[in-house]
């Protein structure tokens, strides 16, 4: 059964950092593109980060460029979201997602196949 399983979220406090991880199962994820999405209460979900099959190219949000970091160990299956410099407006529910695309449109929902259940970040001192 093909699934996307988030993990790594949790109680930061601001400043702080976290690593949230991806795992895929029922499917290769190196074949994949994979993107990571998130959606704070009453909001919209926004689309934060992308990284291509093999990982050559990388999109990120304007609101975390230079915080966060995408990446991907295809040999585990897994993807990954390094977030550091954490502020309160990060806290959300953060989903990763993946699809047989690039990251061209890769903040739009619609662009992405399979997606996971969530994983809760919370910034607050």
């Amino acid at each position: 059964q093909l699934q996307l399983v988030e993990s790594g979220g949790g109680l930061v406090q601001p400043g702080g950092s976290l690593r949230l991880s991806c795992a895929a199962s029922g499917l290769t994820l190196g074949y994949y593109g994979i993107a990571w999405f998130r959606q704070a209460p009453g909001k919209e979900r926004e689309g934060v980060s992308c990284m291509t099959s093999n990982g050559d190219s990388t999109n990120y949000a304007e609101s975390v460029k230079g915080r966060f970091t995408i990446s991907r160990d295809n040999a585990k299956n897994t993807g990954y979201l390094q977030m550091s410099s954490l502020e309160p407006e990060d806290t959300a529910v953060y989903y990763c997602a993946a699809a047989m695309r690039d990251c061209t449109y890769f903040s739009s929902s619609y662009y992405w196949t399979y997606w996971g259940q969530g994983t809760q970040v919370t910034v607050s001192s």
